[in-house]
């Protein structure tokens, strides 16, 4: 929405015509609002939310009208006994709004001149009059069995009934997901990453799918060398791999690709001997503490994985003059059913797509930068086992249920000598995209992501998981689209190459199609790793889709048939999502079922990639009972999504996000919490006002409803902020944990403030913010003022 129309002339909406009536709902004045009194903000956006009805519209005879057409939808109703007489109230999907009154500017009557002073016989006219009527009948009942036997376009690409909801979800089975999983995971894998997602394109044609596309990029990544990494303590000179294993000839010459691919990917390579400094989680204060007590120029930082994003940290630690960096995972951190203590990880160190073609795509022709690293630093994931060898630490990680975190003494001095070998090459990633055409606004996109597995990777199965899920969706969907169902907006299936190098097939596809995706795409349903644990359901949502992922609470259920309350919460999620909601503003969703404990601990462990323990996921659902939840809370909302006439976005969740994300008793917020409750108060008003196509029939234009649809997708994009840290989103709508509500950017500005003694960079912080919210607020009333100067010129 632009700034001139800002300006656009504001006309009082009161005194329309209602005919729709709100039922089963609290009385409220339109203007007014209690919200503004009440703490628990997250609840009032459901007073407010309204539900639209689509009306179906049927062309109506040139040469004559007639009583039976005044309600011609023939193919919804499920008798036929026509009775036009008594015409019983309609009532909306949800039950939310009645209809009061039936519109109708029908002539109920055809009369037909005759010519006079006509010479003709009776029985002539008679009998001319007979066979008119006789194929006027019969035209009827042909036009009446033809409308009913055959498929309508109006009512195939409608909202859909719960029936059809129920059928297509009803088609997805746990069965089916387990035999798709098992024929994936056995796959042989081949040096070009070609099979995989030839396999995939094949699956998804065969299904019935269409415009199925292999879409190839040739992009920069950073390999494992010839042989494992190794540190070594000094002055013994005792020497080991990544996983704790000593070092030996035998070892190097018959190293596994586990062993291999324990590496940080674009990391500095190269050799470091120094001395091995613990930095703990690396946060802004234990930095401080450590540049008191000791020199960390070209010293080895030993890195805790977890608490905050892990390029973040890494920034950090250059800033402080460390020259490499042993990254560990604490036992601690993890939960009591995952024993990794002795094994090893990938990382990337790349912020998203091809590092030889940063913020443009990857095509023949492009400009090159040969970018062999991301850091000057030596970055060099190792297993907790090896952290207790190189600490000299006797006692074991957890003992009796008590849990000791592993850390190096501050008396203590290691010298260590670190080597870290990778090899950078151009090489082809594949993405495998396929599209399920929408019947009335083909040019609005619901992307479904999952990803596949690399070749260049670790030879994990996690991958697999998500694969399967989407594959038994479409399996599903086919099966109602061949019997001439089709959905209202485009669902646009993809599977990511690339994704463990940092998601560079999705960022290259999006870089690559980025002008048409600003327009068109409505939202992203991610299915990155959807099993994770087997204790806990949760969900990852953009803040205006919230309201949506909790109406689906009643999916979780436990196989003890007691449902939990919904989880759902706006934090930063891993994997292909991030390019949709960073650059693109593109409203968001994820389910998973995740370990109770990896909840509670730190939120960016799952930036490590562990390949034994993707191995485990047949352990972890035996049944694909778990697999088969996520594919059917994800499918409806999918449906949901493409087939609502008014998207199912919520604006004053947004708004109430917003206020939230600013809570507690800082000096610095109180400037941002009054343009915050401006925004409230017009996203209040737009929420009320958005919905009167849906009250009344006059309104209810196509036009109209785009419009509508247009201001709802976009909302979003206003909190994209341009500079943030290393790691945090750029959607500033999204919170680094569960724990924390406020703003990502303005906790770590006041961290580094209070640390650091400049304010500058909160100041900068607190302007991206300001700016955000100012122009989320100017957006609302643009969009208000368009809908009344449209109402101005149909008056």
């Amino acid at each position: 929405m632009g700034e001139n129309e800002a300006s656009l002339p504001n006309t009082s909406l009161q005194g329309k015509k209602m005919a729709y009536q709100k039922v089963n709902a609290d009385q409220r004045a339109p203007r007014h609002s209690h919200y503004l009194d009440n703490d628990d903000l997250q609840a009032t956006a459901l007073d407010l939310e309204w539900d639209m009805e689509k009306e179906l519209e049927e062309p109506g005879f040139d040469q004559f009208q007639l009583d039976s057409t005044e309600n011609h939808n023939m193919e919804n109703s499920e008798t036929t006994d026509l009775n036009l007489d008594s015409i019983q109230p309609a009532t909306s999907p949800k039950g939310r709004f009645q209809r009061l009154q039936e519109e109708s500017d029908f002539s109920p009557h055809y009369s037909r001149s005759i010519p006079k002073n006509s010479p003709c016989n009776f029985c002539r006219l008679l009998k001319i009059l007979c066979t008119a009527i006789t194929l006027f009948i019969f035209g009827i009942l042909i036009g009446y069995y033809t409308h009913k036997r055959c498929p309508s376009s109006a009512t195939s690409s409608g909202t859909l009934d719960p029936q059809s909801y129920h059928e297509i979800l009803n088609g997805i089975q746990a069965e089916d997901i387990k035999k798709f999983f098992r024929d994936l995971k056995q796959m042989h894998i081949s040096d070009e990453d070609t099979d995989i997602p030839k396999k995939i394109k094949t699956q998804w044609t065969s299904l019935g799918l269409e415009d199925v596309q292999s879409v190839n990029y040739s992009v920069l990544l950073n390999l494992p060398g010839p042989s494992p990494s190794s540190v070594t303590l000094s002055p013994s000179g005792q020497c080991f791999h990544p996983n704790g294993q000593p070092c030996s000839e035998g070892a190097r010459r018959h190293s596994s690709q586990d062993l291999l691919f324990s590496y940080a990917a674009y990391s500095a390579k190269g050799t470091l001997e120094a001395q091995l400094i613990d930095v703990n989680y690396g946060n802004v204060k234990d930095l401080k503490q450590i540049a008191i007590m000791k020199n960390t120029t070209n010293q080895i930082a030993l890195l805790k994985l977890g608490k905050l994003p892990l390029l973040y940290k890494l920034s950090l630690l250059e800033k402080a003059g460390f020259g490499g960096v042993l990254l560990y995972i604490d036992p601690c951190d993890l939960p009591k059913t995952a024993n990794l203590s002795y094994e090893t990880f990938m990382v990337s160190l790349n912020p998203g797509g091809d590092p030889s073609t940063p913020g443009y795509p990857s095509l023949e022709g492009s400009f090159r930068q040969r970018r062999s690293n991301l850091t000057s630093l030596l970055v060099q994931p190792i297993s907790a086992s090896l952290v207790a060898k190189l600490i000299s630490s006797s006692k074991e990680p957890t003992q009796s249920g008590h849990c000791s975190p592993l850390e190096l003494p501050n008396n203590e001095k290691r010298i260590i000598k670190m080597q870290v070998e990778t090899v950078t090459e151009f090489r082809t990633i594949t993405n495998v995209v396929g599209y399920l055409k929408g019947s009335t606004s083909p040019d609005r996109y619901i992307i479904v992501g999952s990803h596949h597995h690399t070749s260049y990777s670790y030879n994990g199965h996690e991958w697999a998981s998500s694969t399967a899920i989407i594959t038994a969706f479409i399996q599903a969907l086919m099966l109602k689209v061949k019997r001439g169902w089709r959905p209202d907006r485009t669902i646009v299936f993809c599977s990511w190459g690339g994704t463990a190098f940092g998601n560079i097939g999705s960022y290259e596809w999006g870089e690559d199609f980025k002008k048409v995706l600003e327009k068109n795409v409505v939202s992203y349903v991610s299915l990155h790793s959807p099993i994770r644990g087997n204790s806990n359901l949760y969900y990852v949502s953009s803040p205006s889709l919230q309201q949506l992922a909790t109406e689906k609470n009643h999916f979780n259920c436990s196989r003890r048939g007691q449902c939990s309350e919904a989880n759902v919460s706006s934090i930063q999620m891993q994997g292909d999502a991030d390019y949709f909601i960073n650059h693109l503003g593109v409203p968001s969703v994820q389910f998973a079922y995740e370990d109770v404990k990896a909840q509670e601990g730190p939120s960016f462990l799952s930036e490590a990639l562990f390949p034994k323990w993707a191995t485990k996921i047949e352990e972890m659902d035996p049944s694909f009972k778990l697999h088969e939840t996520i594919a059917k809370l994800s499918g409806e909302v999918i449906l949901q999504i493409a087939n609502e006439p008014v998207l199912p976005l919520n604006a004053l969740d947004l708004a109430l996000e917003v206020q939230k994300s600013l809570k507690g008793n800082q000096p610095y917020t109180h400037q941002l919490l009054t343009v915050a409750s401006y925004l409230r108060d017009s996203a209040e008003l737009f929420q009320s006002d958005e919905m009167r196509p849906a009250n009344d029939p006059k309104e209810r234009a196509p036009s109209r409803v785009r419009m509508l649809n247009d201001i709802l997708q976009d909302m979003e994009k206003n909190f994209l902020v341009t500079q943030v840290p290393p790691g945090f989103y750029r959607n500033i709508l999204y919170h680094l944990d569960k724990k924390t509500r406020q703003f990502s950017i303005l906790l770590e500005a006041q961290e580094y403030c209070q640390s650091l003694g400049s304010n500058e960079t909160l100041q900068k912080a607190l302007s991206e913010v300001l700016n955000s919210i100012h122009s989320a607020k100017v957006y609302f009333k643009a969009g208000l003022s368009v809908f009344e100067s449209a109402l101005d010129g149909k008056n």
